[in-house]
C-alpha cells in the first residue's frame, strides 16, 4: 500500500486519476503515465500491428485446427466485441473460455447466452466452490481484496484448456497498465501476457503459498500457473488484444449491443459510478471497487471517467460531477449476497473494510470516517 504521509496526493490535469492509483506515475507538468500512453497511441502506425496481426493468424489458418484460439471470456462488453471480430471479421475459429463468476448475476448469464446464439464454443469452469469462498473470505480478511484467487483462475484456465486442446493463441482484452497508467515491465510485455505479468499484475503471488490446514496443494489447481515449458514447447502464445487494435471500450459496448440483446445493470448503473455496461456479471465486483475507493481514496466513478476522458468521450467538468455524486456510494445492490458468499455477518463486513482503510487517507471524526484529503 502507497504511503502518502510526506506528499498531497494529484489528480492528473487531464484525465483526473489521482496518484493514489499504484503504479501510477506523473510527468512534471501533472499528466498521468495512461493519459501519455493515450497519446502515444493514437500516433502508432495500426495498420502496421494490423498487418502483423493478419500474418499471424493466416499462419494459424493454414494449420486446420478445430479451434483457432481462445478468448477469455466473462459475457461482458470487451471480451465479446474481442470474440465477435476474430470470428466474423478475420474468420477464425474462437473457443470461449469463462473462468466462473464467484457470484453469478442473472444479467451476466443472460448476456453469455445471447452471445453463445450467435455460433460459439463455449467452456465453463467452475472450481471447488468450498475452495473458493474459504479463498474469497481469506483474502477479503487479509488483504482487503475477495477476487485474489479468482484474478489467478482468469488466468490459469484458458492455457490449461489451451495446453490440454493444442490451441495455439490465447487473446485478452487491454494490457492494462499500459493503457490505464501503471507499470510497464517491457514493451514486449504490451503485447504479451507471461508469467511475470501473472505475479506482478494480475495475482502479486504464486498459488502454492496459499497451502494451509484448510486447503491442500491439489485443491489449487485451477488456480496454479501451468508449466511455462509446456507453453513453449507448444508453441502457444498468450496476447493482447489491445495491441493489434486501437482499444476503446465505448466502442466495444457499442458493437455488442448492436449484435445481440445486451442487458445493462439494473436501474441502468452500477454502484460507485455512472455506467451500466461493464463488469456485470458478478454480484462481488461492486465490493472488488468500493475496497479500491477504501485503500486509495477513489472508487469506480474516478476510473470509469479517467476512461472515458482519455478516449475523448467525457469532458473534465461533466466527469468532477459524476465523481462528487457517485465515487463514494457504497455497495449496496447484492450485499446480502456476498455477506453469504463470505460467510461473515454485517458487522463482520464493515470491520474488515474498516481494517484496510490506509491511515494516511483516513481518519475517524464525530462523524464516522472521512477523507482527509477529498479529491474534488
Amino acid at each position: 500500500m502507497k504511503d502518502f504521509s510526506n506528499k498531497k496526493i494529484i489528480l492528473c490535469k487531464k484525465c483526473l486519476m489521482p496518484s493514489s492509483r499504484p503504479r501510477i506515475t506523473f510527468s512534471s507538468s501533472g499528466v498521468c503515465n495512461g493519459c501519455i500512453n493515450s497519446i502515444k497511441k493514437k500516433k502508432l502506425n495500426w495498420k502496421k500491428r494490423k498487418d502483423e496481426f493478419l500474418r499471424m493468424i493466416e499462419k494459424v489458418k493454414k494449420k486446420n485446427l478445430t479451434y483457432d484460439c481462445i478468448v477469455p471470456w466473462s459475457g461482458g462488453k470487451d471480451s465479446s466485441a474481442i470474440a465477435y471480430k476474430l470470428k466474423f471479421l478475420y474468420g477464425l475459429n474462437p473457443l470461449l473460455v469463462t473462468f466462473s463468476p464467484m457470484i453469478p448475476t442473472d444479467i451476466g448469464i443472460h448476456n453469455r447466452e445471447q452471445m453463445l446464439r450467435l455460433g460459439f464454443d463455449h467452456i465453463f469452469v467452475r472450481p471447488n466452490q468450498r475452495v473458493a469462498r474459504y479463498l474469497a473470505n481469506r483474502f477479503f480478511i487479509e488483504r482487503g481484496n475477495p477476487k485474489i484467487a479468482w484474478d489467478a483462475g482468469i488466468n490459469v484456465a484458458p492455457i490449461s484448456t489451451a495446453i490440454q486442446l493444442n490451441i495455439p493463441l490465447i487473446f485478452y482484452a487491454e494490457h492494462g497498465e499500459s493503457e490505464y497508467g501503471g507499470h510497464v515491465q517491457s514493451k514486449r510485455h504490451q503485447k504479451i501476457r507471461d508469467f511475470s505479468e501473472f505475479l506482478e499484475h494480475q495475482v502479486g503471488d504464486d498459488p502454492r503459498n496459499w497451502v494451509d490446514e484448510n486447503v491442500k496443494e491439489k485443491e489449487l489447481y485451477p488456480y496454479i500457473y501451468p508449466d511455462t515449458f509446456k507453453i513453449k514447447k507448444l508453441g502457444i502464445k498468450i496476447m493482447y488484444f489491445s495491441y493489434f487494435f486501437y482499444w476503446d471500450i465505448l466502442d466495444n459496448y457499442n458493437l455488442i449491443k448492436r449484435k445481440i440483446n445486451f442487458k445493462l445493470a439494473p436501474n441502468g448503473r452500477t454502484d460507485g459510478t455512472f455506467s451500466g455496461y461493464d463488469s456485470l456479471d458478478d454480484k462481488i465486483d461492486n465490493l472488488y471497487y468500493y475496497m479500491q475507493f477504501i485503500k486509495f481514496g477513489f472508487g469506480r466513478c474516478v476510473r470509469d471517467c479517467a476512461r472515458l476522458i482519455q478516449l475523448g468521450y467525457l469532458d473534465v467538468k461533466k466527469a468532477k460531477s459524476q465523481i462528487k455524486r457517485y465515487d463514494n456510494e457504497f455497495p449496496n445492490t447484492y450485499l446480502k449476497d456476498v455477506l453469504e458468499y463470505l460467510s461473515i455477518n454485517n458487522k463482520q463486513f464493515h470491520s474488515i473494510i474498516d481494517k484496510h482503510r490506509n491511515s494516511e487517507i483516513w481518519f475517524k471524526g464525530k462523524n464516522g470516517w472521512q477523507l482527509k484529503q477529498k479529491l474534488l
